[in-house]
């Protein structure tokens, strides 16, 4: 079915530009059947999980979907708050934010929206909102520093799926990847300094990524080596020697191989080494949520404690900091070069489609 346009377009309002932020999404709230449903698109997405269908489908709705939304759901109960799921909260403190920062750094009109590849809000739903406001040209910025196919390029399928239901498309970019961006590397730098400010330096630095299968790596995904720049600029702007710091993957699911070294595993083994003090940092990460207040917050620290170690200290994401908000406003700004400038009047006039319409014997205009 094709979408015709949202039915309060304007022809007299200016064009405006749409900043699109994704994120990956959460269940609607902390309950085995809303996970389940929240897994079932999540897990049942081919970006995620590479298994051929006739596999996986039969595994997943057969014994996962069975199993883990029960115990997903006493996770979430962990980190849910008042106001729901962390990571939605924080995206749409996001939004806000950069929509603020962005209106007063163009000379043109600007939406910012949000939406999710699992869950709500839908990615779909954030860019009819877009056109509603009447942007004729969309950015879309995945929060996912690293690249990898199984976040921005699921964020973009999503995006592309939509569109392709459009009777009338938006000049459209996208931003693939930050991981090298100065601005978000300082704003890491300085969220860590803040810290050791406030409690001291910790005997070393635990920088971990989201993990996935070794087989996405070896298959094309540059997400492992974009991981590892990233560690290796924010330690050099942190003045770590060799051997103060190391970049781990975390979140391993399923039999595959998955990227190294691994989290739980560098912590157990750190634990054994009697250190004292570990901080422990997610650069991977845009918005606090699960992974990052419990499965390093709490898990991670009790990993880390009951091997023989001392206090594990998790350091939040960069969230809404505003030096987060500036370098996101930085790297959109840089990708809307060349949209700064109010484009031509997009469509006829009313007065001179009415012309038309009536030379073509139409006594209602056509639908976008």
């Amino acid at each position: 079915m094709t979408y015709r346009g949202s039915s309060s377009f304007d022809h007299d309002a200016p064009p405006a530009v749409g900043v699109l932020l994704t994120n990956v999404g959460s269940p609607d709230e902390p309950t085995p059947s809303a996970l389940r449903r929240y897994l079932a698109e999540f897990l049942g997405d081919s970006r995620i999980i590479e298994y051929p269908r006739w596999l996986w489908q039969p595994l997943l709705h057969g014994v996962i979907l069975n199993v883990r939304p029960r115990r997903s759901a006493e996770l979430y109960k962990r980190v849910w708050t008042d106001e729901g799921s962390p990571l939605l909260t924080i995206l749409r403190r996001q939004t806000a934010a950069l929509q603020t920062a962005l209106s007063a750094a163009l000379p043109v009109p600007v939406r910012v929206a949000c939406g999710v590849s699992y869950g709500r809000p839908p990615i779909a739903a954030a860019l009819r909102a877009l056109d509603a406001a009447n942007a004729r040209r969309v950015l879309v910025l995945p929060l996912y520093p690293q690249y990898s196919g199984t976040t921005t390029a699921a964020a973009l399928d999503d995006v592309f799926a939509e569109l392709r239901t459009w009777r009338w498309l938006p000049e459209l970019r996208t931003v693939n990847h930050y991981h090298d961006h100065p601005g978000y590397l300082a704003a890491l730098a300085a969220s860590i300094r803040e810290a050791w400010a406030a409690g001291g330096r910790p005997d070393r630095l635990l920088m971990s990524f989201h993990g996935i299968p070794r087989d996405y790596f070896l298959n094309g995904d540059p997400y492992y080596g974009e991981c590892q720049k990233t560690a290796r600029l924010l330690a050099e702007a942190l003045g770590l020697a060799d051997g103060e710091w190391l970049a781990t993957f975390q979140s391993r699911f399923g039999p595959s191989e998955w990227l190294t070294p691994a989290t739980d595993e560098t912590l157990a083994a750190w634990g054994r080494e009697g250190l004292a003090r570990v901080d422990a940092v997610c650069p991977g990460f845009s918005a606090d949520c699960l992974e990052t207040i419990d499965e390093i917050g709490r898990e991670g620290a009790e990993i880390f404690r009951e091997a023989g170690g001392g206090e594990l200290r998790y350091i939040p994401a960069l969230n809404d900091r505003p030096d987060h908000v500036a370098a996101l406003a930085d790297i959109a700004l840089a990708h809307l070069q060349g949209w700064l400038e109010p484009p031509p009047p997009a469509r006829p006039q009313p007065a001179t489609l009415a012309a038309h319409h009536a030379r073509l014997g139409l006594s209602e205009p056509p639908a976008r």
